[in-house]
């Protein structure tokens, strides 16, 4: 059951991975709304408030990946933030897009930057979905230096995952 996405079955988006399943949750939207434009390419594209919880037990980090499933092109990363230490369950409203934040590291998003992108679908294309997916890992760090791409951070994942949860969210431009 690698990678079934379960939408609103528990209130919450979750993903199972043959670990736990963590709660991922936004205080400015819930599971399958719509993203507030500030969050957008419409907005000022500041990174949205994330928390988690439901941590399994020896969890030493955490990875958070943003896509949008939905983009012409095929599934698009928006973010990649790998490396956060296991003593945090929330990251902020607008991580500043820098390759280091802390001890945590930021990769590169499909825009060809560092850092978060927020949602900017084709105008007139309806509503894409994008998820937040969290993972929790059993170890401290995958290794990486900062500007590591999406596939690399899921490399070096694999094998170390514990659990995951996930939360969609919506946008469209008219």
């Amino acid at each position: 059951m690698i990678g079934l996405i379960l939408p609103a079955l528990f209130g919450f988006g979750v993903a199972f991975a043959g670990g736990k399943v963590m709660k991922v949750e936004s205080p400015v939207f819930k599971e399958g709304e719509v993203i507030p434009t500030r969050h957008t390419c419409d907005g000022i594209d500041v990174s949205p408030p994330i928390r988690w919880s439901g941590v399994p037990e020896g969890a030493k980090s955490f990875v958070i990946i943003m896509d949008d499933p939905d983009a012409p092109i095929g599934t698009f990363t928006h973010w990649v933030i790998y490396d956060i230490p296991a003593d945090v369950r929330e990251l902020e409203e607008g991580i500043p897009k820098a390759d280091q934040v802390g001890s945590a590291k930021q990769g590169m998003n499909d825009f060809g930057y560092v850092g978060y992108g927020g949602p900017c679908p084709p105008k007139g294309h309806g509503y894409h979905r994008y998820y937040f997916k969290v993972y929790a890992l059993d170890v401290e760090s995958l290794g990486l230096p900062a500007k590591a791409t999406r596939r690399q951070v899921e490399e070096r994942m694999r094998g170390h995952i514990l659990g995951e949860g996930s939360l969609m969210g919506k946008y469209k431009r008219d």
